[in-house]
């Protein structure tokens, strides 16, 4: 898991993927948080807290993760408010937190610590709370990313669906992203699996920012995604993004 922290670390600030992640996270947040000011915000998964920024601008934001090196990162940049922690287990009250997030975890997780982390999301949640998850999507994706990951599942629409449902969540929406991204993510991960799935050392080494023009014109069209997705849910791509509510 350092691994793919310090790759992420390296990247995050200007990789077109990341960049076009916040465009796709902020409608929901702002949906989220509309009537509760202050809003209270909670990270659940932080990794190098990346994220908390975003969320801070929503209301208070705290953070929890497993992974000490990650809370480091996100302590100094200054967020204090990060407990080491398991999702599967968070260590606050009931109905404590209006809005919770959950960004690119539950697919590392485990059947039984997946089932647990959603029902904890819920649980901290205030009656009328959200929760907003993002996991990998669609099967023949699976990766060199999958395997620094430690990818367990990527995500279908009906399966994200039933994991929130069951915990008592409705949905209010449900997206793939990355969908104009999607022939060459897929050309990559065939690639990928017919060379032969590299070693998390390996993936890691080749996690790195495209050349600037690259770079530039994959967050642009990230970038008309995002709005394009403010009004239709994308029936593909490489990520699946869902905004669900805690009935009153």
């Amino acid at each position: 898991m350092d691994l793919l922290l310090d790759a992420t670390h390296r990247v995050e600030a200007r990789h077109f993927w990341f960049r076009g992640f916040r465009r796709f996270l902020r409608p929901l947040l702002e949906r989220a948080t509309t009537g509760r000011v202050p809003a209270r915000l909670l990270d659940c998964g932080s990794d190098t807290g990346v994220n908390l920024p975003l969320l801070a601008r929503y209301g208070r934001a705290w953070a929890v993760d497993v992974n000490a090196y990650g809370l480091g990162l996100a302590r100094a940049a200054g967020f204090t408010r990060a407990a080491r922690a398991s999702v599967a287990s968070l260590p606050f009250p009931d109905a404590a937190f209006d809005v919770v997030t959950s960004l690119d975890v539950l697919y590392c997780l485990h059947d039984e610590d997946e089932r647990r982390a959603v029902d904890e999301m819920y649980r901290v949640l205030r009656p009328g709370g959200a929760v907003i998850v993002n996991v990998a999507a669609m099967p023949l994706l699976h990766g060199n990313h999958s395997v620094l990951s430690a990818e367990v599942r990527r995500y279908t629409r009906s399966g994200l669906r039933v994991v929130l449902e069951r915990a008592g969540f409705r949905i209010e929406r449900l997206t793939h992203t990355n969908a104009t991204l999607f022939p060459l993510v897929l050309a990559q991960r065939l690639l990928e699996r017919v060379a032969g799935l590299a070693t998390p050392e390996g993936a890691a080494a080749k996690m790195t920012v495209p050349p600037a023009p690259v770079n530039e014109l994959l967050a642009g069209m990230l970038a008309i995604e995002s709005v394009a997705v403010r009004a239709a849910s994308l029936p593909f791509g490489s990520s699946l993004l869902c905004l669900a509510r805690k009935p009153e």
